[in-house]
């Protein structure tokens, strides 16, 4: 685009006004919004009275990919893995929660804590492709439909009961853990680890809840004055959990 010339004065102004001969004449006005002027002879001067940088184009955070050669295997190795590690987890908490190892409601919120994440971090093993978020979606979807069967008991699993409800009744798993397994596999399938949403959405669901719970039940005693259920400890908690979001991205985008 070629800078508009705006004459302030004329040549013949020029003339009258001896002060201002040395001053060049001429005002231009240059995309984006860049300003100069002459001064002297051979001296220009610039002022940019607003430029707005371009925007960077978003690009999707490289994978840490098994076999790049092969992306439809490598995605099906990385789905195997992923659920390998989170059944894994699992398991290990229902051996504590089996052994009395814990208290059952800390126990539960260690489950809460710990599956989501360890989850979420072995999508770096994933393409970043629609293909994917679905085979990724998987592992918490195949939960779905655990906690539905054992929800409704048609499905008899006292160690996942122990280990992920409050009270040891099955029908429990029908409310937060359905909602907890659902919530993932909607980020997972919809956002998955291109959007910064699906995984603030999972670090504030495991992490934030997760010890806010913890923490105030132990240093809870001042209670919110609108909920006496809540406390002003769990509350502030959430705020540092925050936090781990920003972490987990930035491990993304450099995996």
């Amino acid at each position: 685009m070629a800078a508009a010339a705006v004459s302030l004065f004329s040549a013949k102004s020029i003339t009258a006004i001896p002060k201002l001969k040395p001053f060049l004449f001429d005002f231009h006005v240059s995309p984006p919004f860049s300003l100069s002027f002459a001064v002297a002879a051979n001296t220009t001067t610039n002022f940019t009275l607003w430029s707005r940088k371009p925007r960077r184009n978003p690009t999707a955070p490289a994978a840490a990919m098994l076999f790049p050669q092969n992306p439809v295997f490598s995605d099906t190795c990385a789905a195997i893995i992923s659920g390998s590690i989170a059944l894994s987890v699992l398991r290990l908490w229902q051996e504590t929660a089996k052994r009395g190892l814990f208290d059952q409601k800390l126990n539960r919120k260690l489950v809460h804590i710990s599956i989501g994440l360890v989850f979420m971090l072995c999508w770096p093993l994933y393409s970043s492709g629609y293909r994917g978020a679905i085979l990724a979606a998987i592992t918490p979807g195949v939960n779905i439909m655990r906690m539905i069967l054992i929800g409704s008991g048609l499905w008899k699993d006292e160690a996942t009961v122990k280990s992920m409800s409050r009270y040891g009744d099955y029908r429990e798993l029908l409310k937060g853990p359905l909602y907890y397994a659902t919530t993932i596999t909607l980020a997972c399938a919809f956002y998955w680890r291109t959007s910064p949403i699906a995984i603030a959405a999972i670090c504030n669901l495991c992490a934030g809840d997760g010890f806010a719970d913890i923490v105030g039940r132990q240093f809870g005693g001042q209670k919110l004055p609108y909920n006496k259920n809540k406390s002003i400890a769990g509350i502030c908690i959430i705020f540092p959990t925050l936090d781990i979001s920003k972490r987990v991205r930035r491990l993304f985008s450099v995996s």
